[in-house]
């Protein structure tokens, strides 16, 4: 354990500063996907019944029609956000909908290309901002890979907790300046040990054989239906998930807020001949924002991300470098198909000591040498994690998977054990606990327990996804909501409907002049504070 981390933990386990921990937040984004009673994707539109995708604070779709988004508000305990979480579900199935949501990230088999519905966000600028954003991904990416779902789990420690640690420290600089390159801090530990998620909780080692769509590929065949990798814990982490060529050679320094900016800025500035050749517009229609790397800062795919709320319009980048970092979200984490909502109580547990750790022990600068050891080792354990005796690289040295992950359980656990003072029980330390089964014996690990089940179900990925769709389903149905949730979530369907409405109605002004001075805000500066 670093000496910084036994300081800040022992400052922090005072009872004059205990309580603090109490006032982070937590949020979680659940992604999936609507399909009907025979695993096929839903091509209706995102029912009214669950409001406006556009303004509705809590149910929304990402990338296509079919994919719908459960967010929860921010929390202190991540157990309320998962309570949350579970009434989005069941309102859901209250609606009287005959569709299910879809188990698995990896998605189902899935329609011609051109079929597969963008998302729409009705007439308003800010709605077609964000459907020519999705044009363009799909241009750039295509529609199928966009399917993927995950989990994103959002992070942030009390403001009051930095000023502590900065005032015991001595560091110089404004509160906001010390926050933020705190988190910045904290994302470079993340890019060291994000392999170690992976291998806990992976649970995407098949995909149905479809989804390549006849790209050439080195997985191995379960199932007429199925391919998979024997030691994968997360293909959808692997380089058959998200991928975008132009980024190549666009990862950051997470050294300070104001490089990681600039270099984001650019890639929204910086011409690529690719999309140049596309073009922004076709027949007079926006088909993309811009023709840059990125059309917009959110596009640069990144396991980890620091954030800040917007105001409505604004840039992120335009958001970060004037009121500095908020939170953190991990965008890493499957969908936990033996999970009705997608991620356990354990999970969060789990993530909240890591992040902890990873947020207050001593974070050295980085390099590109060592952004290369860690993108092999993240890219390592997500298609070879469970292989007996896998050797990963740990500042130029091998060091076995087992070993290394042992070794930071053993690290995490000052912060779970803290966590857990602060609670008075020891549900982080039990957390703990099950992932170091994990490590010892993979067969304990959730993508090991998926081709368990595959296998029962005949090889078939669909036969499994939808067994546990139809399990999660008649779950959230027996449970059904209470007359004060289905009151609570339709007034809220109906105001997000009724702001869309409004935002249509009341705008000004071209799509074209509206979408030109977006393009062109806050991206003169990238000095950040």
């Amino acid at each position: 354990m670093s000496i910084l981390l036994q300081q800040r933990l022992a400052l922090l386990a005072t009872d004059a500063h205990r309580a603090l921990l109490s006032q982070g937040r937590r949020g979680i984004e659940r992604e999936t996907l609507r399909v009907d009673s025979s695993g096929e994707l839903a091509l209706t539109p995102h029912p009214v019944a669950l409001g406006s995708a556009l303004t509705h604070p809590t149910i929304t779709t990402d990338y296509s029609e079919s994919l719908v988004e459960f967010i929860t508000p921010a929390e202190h305990d991540i157990t309320d956000a998962l309570a949350q979480l579970d009434a989005a579900h069941r309102y859901f199935y209250a609606t009287g909908t005959d569709e299910l949501l879809w188990s698995e990230s990896m998605p189902c088999h899935l329609p011609d290309e051109a079929q597969i519905p963008i998302a729409w966000y009705g007439n308003s600028h800010i709605g077609m901002l964000k459907h020519v954003y999705r044009r363009g991904l799909a241009l750039r990416y295509g529609k199928t890979m966009q399917c993927i779902a995950g989990v994103h789990y959002n992070f942030s420690l009390a403001e009051p907790l930095w000023a502590v640690l900065q005032h015991a420290e001595g560091t110089a600089g404004s509160a906001i300046e010390f926050q933020s390159e705190s988190y910045i801090a904290l994302i470079r530990n993340f890019h060291r040990y994000s392999w170690l998620l992976m291998y806990l909780f992976g649970a995407s080692p098949a995909l149905s054989s479809d989804f390549l769509r006849g790209r050439p590929h080195t997985l191995d065949t379960l199932s007429d239906d199925t391919l998979y990798l024997p030691h994968a814990t997360s293909l959808r982490m692997s380089d058959l998930g998200y991928q975008n060529n132009a980024q190549v050679g666009l990862v950051p320094p997470y050294n300070d807020l104001s490089s990681y900016m600039k270099n984001l800025v650019n890639a929204v500035r910086q011409p690529y001949p690719a999309y140049e050749a596309i073009g922004a517009k076709r027949d007079g229609e926006w088909i993309q924002i811009s023709t840059a790397v990125l059309q917009i800062e959110n596009e640069f795919y990144s396991t980890i991300r620091p954030k800040r709320v917007i105001n409505s319009g604004e840039r992120p980048v335009e958001a970060l470098c004037s009121r500095g970092v908020q939170y953190i979200e991990v965008r890493c984490l499957d969908i936990d198909p033996f999970e009705p909502v997608g991620v356990s109580l354990e999970t969060g547990r789990f993530m909240d000591a890591f992040l902890l750790f990873c947020a207050l022990d001593q974070s050295a600068l980085t390099n590109e040498a060592e952004g290369h050891e860690n993108t092999d080792n993240f890219a390592l354990t997500v298609k070879q994690g469970r292989l007996p005796g896998l050797q990963l690289q740990r500042q130029g040295h091998p060091i076995a998977l087992k070993a290394w992950g042992l070794e930071l359980l053993e690290q995490i656990s000052a912060a779970a054990s803290l966590l857990d003072a602060q609670r008075d029980d020891h549900a982080h330390r039990a957390a703990l606990d099950n992932q170091r089964i994990k490590l010892n014996d993979p067969d304990r690990t959730p993508s090991a327990r998926v081709l368990r089940e595959i296998a029962a179900q005949g090889g078939s990925f669909k036969r499994f996804a939808m067994q546990q769709s139809l399990a999660h389903a008649a779950q959230f149905r027996a449970r059904g909501v209470s007359a004060a949730e289905l009151a609570s979530f339709q007034a809220a369907a109906q105001q997000s409907l009724d702001e869309q409405a409004r935002l249509e109605r009341e705008q000004t002004g071209s799509f074209d002049e509206f979408i030109e001075a977006y393009r062109e805000r806050s991206l003169t500066s990238t000095r950040c504070y």
